[in-house]
């Protein structure tokens, strides 16, 4: 994959002169660092087969909806639209599931899965709308819906808009949002419980913000709306529901296609929220970068839920559908993560934030491949002054443990959803040793050597002292 920047396997003599200032140089440590993994560059499938991957989701035209700034000012618009677009197209999943006519199918757990990943985006949704009123330069430019953006005038066009009076002369425009499926799924008898558990969730998440999504939630503490339905554009968003492949008379290919557009959906909120990451190291603003950082492991794990949902689909139905749509995999690199062009970027980008450590750590990498990173980090970690560096390291290391566990958690479900063989290539021999890309992600070394070398020594170290401590106090 890419490449590592800096030597991880240091020769025992120099890495221990250099780090004097923090062991005795008469103390020997026994260490055992891990030697560096030189993979493939990761590469998306053949061109042909992201362009029918792109043509079957209509990405162009979601892209169009992901991308529309029409908020200047509101800086976090390009990371929210997506992922408020994602949960919208949720809700249609739902309605799809509650109206499959198989008798076969498992309503049951297919309500339970899709509550959980609804939860799952409203949490990280509430997180994303907190760090906006954390940030002093974005407070206050979340487009909501109060009387002064109409002067007073509210136009219901059949919705259910109040004004409320609370807290003396306070006033507050309390509107469900018009265009919307999950204020029509709790008025439907077969979705009303689903329903009114998300609007529950979105209540209970949306409490540490000064407003909440008007999605029908019982808005408690008569908190001002966002304006959803000018953010999320659910109108032109659901014109988009149907297949360019509708034609195929099989229902798992609505519920394929729309598992994707959610997937996709987040993934471009990722990217979107690479930059910012990117931007905010750049300004040394390192404890707003470790919470977004933290917001982009939880990306990955919620993309890991998204692609789990293949596993309640019908095996026998799917596996039509895969032929009619002529998905093939012919060779290992046209997996088929590796058609979405976008997973692959945002893959590379979140592995190439380790060049951004030397910049955190206020040293410059060592040409010559000295411990310079390493020793810096070590004093890091060891005199906990600038707390705000360490929570930005830990975060990028937790990117990578959740980058590593959706890649092995996809290929387990590429297993057990099209079976071994075509998984690995649609080889005839299949060998235990295989060095597929999807086997290399996972297994490949650590995206931060340094980091890693860094916390071998301090834990031999400790190991080191703790020994030495008990020699000393024995009769």
């Amino acid at each position: 994959m890419i490449d590592m920047g800096w030597k991880a396997n240091m020769g025992s003599e120099k890495t221990t002169t250099k780090s004097s200032k923090l062991i005795s140089t008469t103390t020997k440590l026994n260490l055992s660092l891990p030697v560096s993994f030189h993979s493939s560059e990761l590469t998306t499938a053949s061109p042909s087969s992201c362009s029918s991957y792109e043509q079957y989701l209509r990405l162009n035209d979601l892209r169009k909806l992901w991308s529309s700034r029409e908020f200047p000012e509101w800086r976090n618009e390009s990371v929210l639209k997506p992922g408020f677009q994602a949960l919208e197209i949720t809700f249609r999943f739902i309605s799809t599931v509650l109206s499959d006519p198989r008798p076969y199918a498992n309503r049951r757990e297919w309500k339970r899965k899709l509550e959980s990943l609804t939860t799952s985006q409203i949490q990280l949704i509430a997180m994303i709308c907190e760090d906006d009123e954390e940030d002093g330069e974005a407070r206050g430019r979340v487009p909501i819906v109060d009387l002064g953006s109409s002067n007073g005038v509210i136009t219901r066009d059949g919705s259910s808009a109040e004004v409320w009076k609370i807290r003396g002369e306070a006033t507050v425009v309390n509107r469900t949002s018009e265009a919307s499926l999950l204020p029509r799924l709790a008025s439907w008898q077969s979705s009303e419980d689903i329903a009114q558990m998300i609007q529950y969730s979105i209540e209970c998440e949306m409490r540490r913000c000064p407003y909440t999504l008007g999605l029908g939630e019982p808005n408690l503490a008569g908190k001002p709306n966002l304006d959803y339905d000018l953010i999320c554009r659910p109108n032109e968003l659901h014109s988009l529901r149907n297949s360019p492949y509708d034609q195929i008379e099989n229902y798992e290919n609505q519920t394929v296609y729309t598992t994707h557009q959610i997937l996709e959906s987040w993934i471009y909120a990722a990217h979107e929220l690479l930059k910012r990451i990117a931007d905010r190291i750049e300004q040394k603003n390192f404890a707003r970068a470790a919470s977004d950082c933290y917001l982009m492991e939880r990306i990955w794990k919620l993309l890991q839920e998204i692609e789990d949902l293949h596993l309640l689909m019908d095996p026998d139905d799917f596996l039509k559908l895969k032929n009619q749509l002529a998905i093939k995999s012919l060779q290992e690199s046209e997996a088929f993560c590796f058609r979405s062009m976008t997973l692959v970027e945002v893959t590379k980008k979140c592995k190439d934030l380790k060049h951004k450590v030397p910049l955190i750590l206020d040293v410059d990498v060592d040409p010559m491949g000295g411990p310079r990173i390493q020793e810096a980090a070590m004093k890091l970690y060891s005199e906990k002054r600038e707390i705000e560096k360490i929570h930005l390291l830990q975060s990028l290391q937790a990117i990578e443990s959740a980058i590593k566990k959706f890649f092995f958690a996809y290929k387990q479900v590429l297993v057990m959803v099209i079976g071994s063989l075509e998984a690995k290539g649609n080889r005839v021999v299949v060998s235990s040793n295989s060095d597929d890309k999807l086997s290399q992600i996972f297994l490949e070394s650590t995206y931060f050597p340094s980091l890693d070398a860094a916390k071998t020594f301090l834990g031999d170290i400790h190991c080191v002292f703790r020994s030495d401590r008990m020699t000393r106090v024995k009769p």
